[in-house]
């Protein structure tokens, strides 16, 4: 098959409406996982009685499935069970969800990172234990794990496009659904993985800047 550019020209602009999906799916699930993930992951370190447990298993559960799975379940069979939505809602939730998973471990690890000297010099400042939360620990927590942040949130961005399959038209269900029409995949196809080439290049290179800069000096 022969590249023909008068063709690729004519779909770009339903491609670029694709991406402008793609791109709301991620910001929006970013919201979602960087709440949700910041909030699992404190209850998580506090060691609640139960609570704690349940949301280890939560944790656990949802990094241990596919998010394709998870996708096909809130769309196909939770409209069962009362609980229906937009594949747009569906697709932005369950990806939201998804990567709060992976989020809350990164949280984690950056809450542990932080020295104990300051959860001592909290104590004996007897700050309540909001305030030692939101002001001591978790600004420096998060300072510490926002290039990892950055990483999943282009990761996120690119599996988007699993949510094709929940119907959600976002870049990749443009594509395809292009070259169905048309007969035609070699230009739909790559111009599709060019567009999220465009978008997830430069935004890792802004987050190796960000891990440079908020490197600890030595």
């Amino acid at each position: 098959m022969i590249w023909d550019s008068e063709f690729a020209l004519s779909i770009l602009p339903d491609l670029l409406q694709g991406l402008w999906v793609t791109v709301q799916i991620t910001l929006a699930g970013t919201v979602i996982a960087m709440i949700l993930g910041l909030v699992v992951a404190v209850i998580r370190f506090s060691r609640l009685p139960v609570v704690s447990q349940l949301f280890n298993f939560y944790v656990q559960f949802v990094r241990g499935t596919p998010l394709l799975i998870q996708a096909y379940c809130a769309f196909f069979i939770l409209p069962n069970y009362g609980l229906s939505f937009s594949p747009m809602a569906t697709g932005i939730v369950v990806i939201g969800i998804n990567y709060s998973a992976y989020t809350a471990e990164v949280y984690r690890s950056g809450i542990h990172d932080v020295p104990p000297g300051q959860w001592e010099a909290a104590k004996a400042l007897n700050l309540p234990i909001g305030a030692t939360w939101t002001r001591i620990i978790l600004p420096q927590a998060v300072r510490s794990v926002i290039p990892l942040l950055g990483n999943y949130l282009i990761q996120m961005f690119k599996d988007s496009a699993v949510l094709s399959a929940i119907t959600v038209f976002e870049l990749l269900a443009h594509a395809q659904a292009i070259g169905s029409n048309n007969f035609r995949y070699l230009e739909p196809l790559t111009i599709a993985g060019l567009l999220f080439l465009l978008v997830s290049y430069p935004a890792s290179q802004m987050v190796r800047r960000l891990e440079r800069r908020l490197a600890p000096a030595h």
